[in-house]
């Protein structure tokens, strides 16, 4: 079953916290010690810093949270803390961050788009319209404008990895999308609970995925597009 870190990140040092994963070793394992970290770092020494810089009203700031050197933060932004953020990021009009969330340097969250409990590793990008909820995502990982990553099942049991007729429990009733290091989800797809897409691996638009992808695919549903002749009218103003 891959639910091995290995597998989806090969760049670990594009994480701002030196020794985190010294002790992981299971995907399920990164968005429960997100938790404890930010705890530990942000929440127990009670820390409010933007080191950033404000482009247009100032954001709407809750709870602890650290903002690295670099970041630009845009118009009605909302950061639910503990949130860590690095530097060179950019949080576009609108954005939403949400608790547990560590998002690393040089990632962007775009405009109106949702992000809860998610850990980004360098790079990483959320376009617009888009919602992220407890998901891993890799090195130069991309979210597409409009993805959904449903994060809960309809029975709020744990979320599983479905693999050749084969579970893994995720340890967690809410997990969203693990996608490996320079993946990428095209525009207005939707990946279910538990979903893990290996590295380098394209969603294309429009795409519904579930259980385990592996690296290095193009993953996209046989569509058939329908022309016909049709008579002119004028459109009503």
């Amino acid at each position: 079953m891959h639910t091995n870190i290995d597998y989806y990140f090969s760049h670990l040092e594009k994480f701002p916290f030196p020794g985190f994963f010294d002790d992981i070793s299971e995907t399920w394992e990164i968005l429960a010690k997100a938790k404890r970290y930010l705890r530990e770092q942000l929440v127990e020494p009670d820390v409010r810093e933007n080191r950033g810089s404000v482009k247009g009203d100032e954001p709407n700031l809750h709870g602890n949270y650290f903002i690295g050197e670099g970041t630009v933060i845009y118009n009605g932004v909302t950061i639910i803390g503990p949130v860590y953020i690095g530097r060179n990021c950019e949080l576009m009009p609108g954005a939403i961050i949400r608790p547990n969330t560590i998002i690393a340097d040089g990632c962007s969250v775009g405009h109106g788009s949702e992000v809860k409990h998610c850990v980004m590793f360098g790079g990483a990008k959320v376009a617009s319209l888009a919602f992220a909820g407890d998901c891993v995502l890799g090195a130069s990982a991309r979210i597409g404008s409009g993805v959904i990553t449903a994060n809960r099942r309809f029975d709020q049991k744990n979320a599983k990895l479905r693999e050749n007729g084969e579970s893994a429990d995720l340890h967690d009733s809410f997990f969203g999308c693990v996608l490996g290091d320079s993946s990428r989800i095209g525009a207005n797809c939707v990946t279910q609970p538990g979903c893990h897409v290996g590295q380098y691996s394209w969603i294309f638009p429009l795409t519904n995925i579930r259980g385990f992808i592996p690296s290095d695919k193009h993953v996209y549903h046989p569509r058939e597009v329908v022309m016909a002749d049709c008579e002119r009218f004028e459109l009503k103003p």
